[in-house]
């Protein structure tokens, strides 16, 4: 697990008419989600830097980011406008806005997300970073670099420049999980409460499976693998509109050490699902994308400091409709039950761009709780409240 080095977490100040300090009303974040202001002032690479840019490979061939990296702010926007992986368009992590330092003024204090590169020799003599949340309005994140010399910052963002951007992303996943907490399908988490663990699943997604499956081995694009022991399976659906969400909660026992690997954990989705998510086509059944875009995985930070496995890839409807979207799956282990837990969203959107909504249901996964967090929550109060 990377993690964000050299940088000072400043505490973040929030403040409201009726709270501390000066009583200073925050106003409402300005611009979208997934867009964000970089700060900066502009200046070409060195012929030597563009050289070593071009080594790295940071923008591969299919990329929708175009322009050559010869600039500062070209180096920024190909790390913080990347593409996002594992979707079926390009779509980039943030859509980016510039403006030199001296045009940064009080309207667009209020953005939502602000990244400054603040590169000065004559007022810093090492490189820090700094990040705030929530200073000029709310909800807001802040990031700043700062930079006695181009040739540092451009060694440094070559470096971190990913976490930076993956910080972004994680102060927009936090904002998604307080909504969600304010409405929740309250009979849809007690089918999980049943079974020991919550998830904060939204109003808006309906039930319309829960269900055990019974162990047998179903076909598997790789590998024929047995859904056996018994499977229990949640599907709830939000299908307002022209795009449809879908959150699919399954867990089975832990009894395979191999269970956290790629292809293990590629198979399983597909012997659950295949079983469980068809069209309209007799017979046909979901699948996953193996041959353009094969899923990803990698090692995430969820609740608490607590470890998940990450798949993210693309799904597909086989001897059917052509249809199929990007899918995130976080999988981890429930110690007390010794069961294996995977949650995933699926979205399906023809034509339509999915990033956004992608990203929105992929924050519920971060709100699963498991039983051993569950019942350290309640030793706490109940510790609390026997002193």
């Amino acid at each position: 697990m990377k993690k964000l080095h050299g940088i000072v977490f400043l505490v973040a100040i929030i403040l409201v008419s009726c709270g501390k300090g000066t009583g200073r009303t925050l106003t409402s974040a300005t611009g979208s989600i997934y867009e964000c202001l970089v700060v900066m002032n502009d200046e070409p690479l060195t012929q030597e830097q563009v050289n070593e840019v071009a080594k790295l490979s940071l923008v591969n061939e299919a990329s929708g980011y175009t322009k050559p990296i010869a600039s500062l702010y070209d180096l920024v926007e190909a790390i913080m406008g990347a593409d996002m992986p594992c979707m079926p368009q390009v779509e980039p992590y943030f859509r980016l806005t510039q403006v030199k330092t001296a045009l940064f003024d009080d309207m667009l204090k209020p953005t939502r997300n602000i990244l400054f590169v603040d590169i000065n020799p004559q007022k810093y003599t090492q490189l820090k970073t700094k990040v705030a949340n929530d200073y000029w309005s709310t909800p807001q994140a802040i990031c700043r670099v700062q930079s006695p010399s181009e040739e540092e910052f451009v060694t440094y963002w070559l470096e971190h420049g990913e976490e930076i951007r993956d910080w972004f992303v994680n102060q927009e996943i936090k904002r998604q999980m307080k909504f969600y907490r304010a409405s929740t399908n309250k009979a849809a988490r007690a089918i999980l409460q049943a079974e020991g663990y919550d998830m904060l699943i939204p109003e808006d997604y309906m039930v319309i499976m829960d269900t055990t499956l019974a162990g047998a081995t179903t076909y598997s694009l790789r590998n024929p693998i047995a859904v056996a022991p018994d499977v229990r399976l949640l599907w709830c659906c939000n299908n307002k509109g022209s795009m449809r969400r879908d959150l699919v909660v399954y867990s089975y026992p832990y009894t395979d050490e191999n269970t956290f690997t790629q292809d293990y954990l590629n198979a399983k989705r597909d012997a659950v699902l295949s079983r469980v998510v068809s069209a309209s086509v007799e017979g046909s059944y979901m699948g996953t994308e193996y041959k353009v875009f094969p899923p990803q995985m990698r090692a995430i930070t969820v609740q608490d400091d607590e470890y998940a496995t990450e798949v993210r890839g693309l799904w597909k409807i086989l001897d059917g409709e052509a249809m199929g979207g990007p899918y995130v799956s976080h999988t981890r282990v429930d110690e007390i039950n010794q069961r294996v837990i995977s949650a995933e969203v699926f979205i399906y959107a023809s034509g339509q761009k999915k990033r956004n909504a992608l990203r929105q249901a992929e924050a519920i996964l971060y709100t699963m709780e498991l039983p051993q967090e569950v019942n350290q929550i309640e030793d706490i109060q109940i510790s609390a409240s026997t002193k």
